[in-house]
């Protein structure tokens, strides 16, 4: 299952948000950042907020996909 990380820059004193769900994108759409799901848009964050997001995936989907290389 896809996860992403949205970390905020310190000085804007903002929660970071994990974002998770089976069907969630990431894609870029003009000057922002989208995140949705097959039900519509989760979070969108405007480029000049310099939030960073990182996609996190759980450590089993890790395991299988370094298992698939190595055969």
């Amino acid at each position: 299952m896809p996860a992403y990380l949205v970390i905020h820059p310190r000085g804007q004193k903002r929660d970071d948000v994990l974002i998770e769900g089976d069907d969630i994108t990431l894609t870029i759409q003009g000057s922002w950042a989208v995140l949705a799901d097959n039900e519509g848009v989760c979070l969108a964050i405007p480029s000049g907020q310099g939030a960073s997001i990182q996609r996190v995936d759980p450590p089993e989907e890790l395991a299988d996909q370094a298992g698939a290389l190595n055969k």
